[in-house]
């Protein structure tokens, strides 16, 4: 399925039963309401879906289950996360077999690649696969930085298509824009900054709490891209004490419990993470259930920015 680079895509959790088991049934109770509310792609195997504790026959359990449950609807992309370049070219082999639309990829995972061989690291893959890729730029979380330089380099290759910018430094969606246009589409992955980057005229919004609030994530984007800012504005203010829970090393736990909050989703994560305990336990429910208290009515917005354009 073609990629349109733009909307909302969220970075699915992976969910799991009690027995520490793929729970696919609640997987695609909270893909269903993904796709009602309207977003736009779909992300698998990120840190939000707990994918470095994931076996291969889990990752293709979910791919292959994922894309039959879409069935076209949007594009299902699969994140790659490798140690090795062996690794990550296989692993993008893999999710072209197993019918993905594309890929996101981080560079090296463990040892800190200088920026030639993030480059090369890049540049192989893409030239070993046909699918469409996303460069996932997250110094902070990650240690290795793309730079715009390197971007130019691997630009040469048609299928990097997508970056997902997460330096937290919002004047780089506009530095891209003015050095790259619309060769290179951006993507926000930072929740606390999704309508800010928006504002910037990104792309889309590679989201977090989605996972737990599709319908407003959705309607945010859908309301910037069609100018209307005071309503979107609305809703965002009411969701960033939410969208706060996805900066933090517990991201995972906190959008669990948020999804077993709205129904479309368990807490159960995969050992070495546990479920939240004590004071940051209650800290965590109580953001949630004045979330939940204060919900805000959305207006019609499905499609709006397709109307607009």
């Amino acid at each position: 399925m073609k990629i349109e680079w733009r909307g909302v895509m969220p970075a699915v959790t992976t969910k799991f039963t009690a027995e520490d088991e793929l729970d696919m049934d609640m997987f695609k109770v909270n893909i269903k309401a993904q796709l009602d509310a309207g977003v736009h792609g779909l992300i698998l195997g990120g840190t939000l879906g707990e994918a470095s504790t994931l076996t291969d026959d889990e990752k293709k359990t979910l791919v292959l289950e994922t894309v039959d449950f879409v069935a076209g609807k949007v594009p299902v992309i699969i994140n790659i996360a490798e140690q090795t370049t062996k690794g990550a070219i296989a692993a993008a082999h893999r999710a072209e077999e197993q019918g993905a639309s594309g890929l996101m990829m981080l560079p090296p995972m463990r040892y800190k690649a200088n920026e030639h061989e993030t480059v090369i690291y890049f540049s192989e893959v893409a030239k070993n696969t046909d699918l469409p890729i996303m460069i996932y730029n997250n110094p902070i979380d990650y240690g290795i930085e793309v730079t715009l330089d390197m971007l130019e380099v691997l630009l040469k290759h048609d299928n990097i298509a997508a970056v997902k910018e997460s330096t937290r430094d919002i004047s780089n969606i506009t530095r891209i824009k003015n050095r790259f246009g619309d060769r290179l589409k951006t993507f926000t992955g930072v929740d606390t900054l999704g309508m800010e980057s928006l504002l910037m005229e990104a792309d889309g919004w590679v989201a977090g709490l989605v996972c737990a609030f599709p319908a407003e994530t959705v309607a945010i984007y859908e309301l910037v891209k069609a100018g209307r800012i005071k309503e979107a504005l609305a809703i965002y203010r009411w969701f960033l004490p939410l969208l706060e829970l996805d900066i933090s090393p517990q991201l995972v736990q906190n959008i669990k419990l948020a999804e077993l909050a709205t129904k479309i989703g368990t807490e159960h994560v995969r050992a070495p993470r546990l479920p939240l305990i004590g004071d940051e336990r209650e800290r965590v429910l109580n953001i949630i259930a004045h979330g939940l208290a204060t919900r805000p009515e959305l207006p019609a917005y499905k499609n709006l920015s397709l109307t607009q354009a």
